[in-house]
């Protein structure tokens, strides 16, 4: 793409885990209440259908990596765990009570943070403990993320025995110069050897995660990866634009200078260098940042046009109600959306009370559930329309507009009721999102919120 084009369409922009995103939620109107009657609605409606989604947030790292924006607490104090597993279990059983029936998991994420900070045993305690109230879907996915450091042998095989059949691992760059400017030391030995151990163990998908745009990362260093990744043969890959947001709090994205890290040009650069070599190596693009082999569920459900997006990324199954557990989860019902408490010790203190550790969410009007099925669309299919009434909002004809422009620089196809975002304009599929959200349109940020879209 043309560097003209790179600089019109690099502008700050949502990553649409959600719509609306966080900043726009209407937290002043949102209650407590609120969200139990929607978790109540969305459960009656989807449970003995489809079942539900949990994601848990296990936030304990033992080192700060510069190039992450998650919430997130460093210790290597270990005793941590017991009471944060503890905690936890005393939030689900909250929610069990309040569903007021067995609830059916088809879909388990651990994220963090570092899931595999927590020893084997706390992590089959945390397990064990979910399904004292509940039970698993026939076709249930559960998966983790895992630190390549500290991933043992035991943590793969004890989450194997659990149920575990996907994991991904952290590897954003092999270039030493990079990992010591993002604090994030770990040579491929480590991760060759966590991969070889998932495979010989039986998991059935794998994943890298690859961080294009890091400080000091060079074309070479991008190549580098990525042909050590193509020696490891992971099932699907995240190749990731790296979002700089030092202005969030709590983040360590301090440790380098602004003029370090690649903008424009020479990031979008190694996103197609990167995006090139992977096409090449067998594997297929799967909505935003995606990759994955033909054989990967991943690739199945973007062919089947069944992939889902939500705050745990893209998932090959979806479900109407993803309940998070932890400190700073996000809860979707569909209806609404729900984030736990982000300090740690007021997180416990609300769950003392025998509460939801809730603090803000958002109620989804009638125009927020059309505007989320059309970015939707996008994200999981890099297409969508409005041919049916339901699909149709008043505001189309200005967002036919600003997509017209976009037509002409070759992004996407523009029909009557609908458009496709063309191979060219899968890069800046966050931007044509951005045609369709009219929060953003309605009330421009007047501070920083989101990173830049190239």
């Amino acid at each position: 793409m043309k560097s003209t084009l790179i600089q019109k369409y690099n502008v700050p922009g949502p990553r649409y885990t959600s719509y609306p995103t966080v900043p726009y939620w209407n937290e002043t109107d949102f209650l407590y209440e609120d969200w139990i009657a929607t978790l109540q609605k969305s459960f009656i409606e989807s449970n003995s259908k489809e079942g539900i989604s949990l994601y848990i947030h296990l936030p304990f790292c033992e080192s700060m990596c510069t190039f992450c924006g998650c919430n997130k607490r460093i210790t290597k104090n270990h005793e941590v765990e017991h009471p944060y597993i503890e905690a936890l279990l005393k939030e689900w059983k909250l929610y069990c009570e309040i569903l007021g029936k067995q609830p059916i998991v088809k879909e388990i994420h651990l994220g963090g943070g570092t899931p595999t900070f927590f020893s084997t045993k706390n992590l089959e305690d945390l397990i064990n403990g979910i399904f004292c109230y509940a039970k698993k879907a026939p076709d249930y996915e559960f998966s983790f993320e895992g630190h390549p450091n500290n991933t043992t042998y035991q943590h793969l095989q004890k989450l194997y025995d659990l149920g575990f059949r996907r994991v991904s691992f952290g590897v954003q760059d092999y270039s030493e110069k990079v990992q010591k400017a993002i604090h994030r030391e770990q040579p491929f030995h480590n991760v060759a050897k966590v991969t070889f151990w998932a495979r010989e163990i039986g998991y059935t998908s794998i994943g890298h995660d690859i961080i294009f745009g890091l400080p000091f990362q060079e074309i070479e260093d991008v190549i580098d990866t990525i042909e050590k990744t193509k020696s490891l043969q992971p099932d699907r890959l995240a190749f990731y634009s790296y979002a700089h947001v030092p202005w969030i709090k709590g983040n360590g994205q301090r440790g380098f200078k602004d003029e370090d890290i690649p903008k424009d040009q020479e990031k979008r650069m190694l996103y197609q260098i990167g995006k090139e070599l992977l096409l090449e190596n067998g594997y297929h693009e799967i909505g935003m940042d995606h990759f994955a082999l033909k054989t990967d569920s991943l690739y199945e459900a973007f062919q089947n046009e069944k992939l889902h997006r939500n705050f745990m990324g893209y998932s090959s199954s979806k479900t109407k109600l993803m309940i998070g557990l932890g400190v700073s989860s996000i809860s979707d019902s569909w209806y609404s959306f729900a984030q736990n408490e982000k300090n740690l010790e007021d997180y416990y203190q609300i769950l003392e009370w025998n509460k939801l550790p809730i603090y803000r969410g958002h109620l989804l009007t009638a125009e927020d559930l059309i505007i989320r099925k059309h970015i939707l669309n996008l994200m999981c299919q890099f297409e969508t329309s409005w041919e049916n009434k339901s699909d149709y909002f008043e505001e189309i004809p200005e967002v036919v507009t600003q997509l017209q422009e976009m037509e002409k620089d070759g992004l996407l196809l523009l029909s009557a009721s609908g458009i496709k975002v063309t191979e060219s304009g899968k890069a800046h599929v966050r931007n044509i999102c951005m045609a369709f959200d009219l929060l953003l349109k309605r009330k421009t940020p007047d501070t920083k919120l989101f990173s830049m879209t190239v």
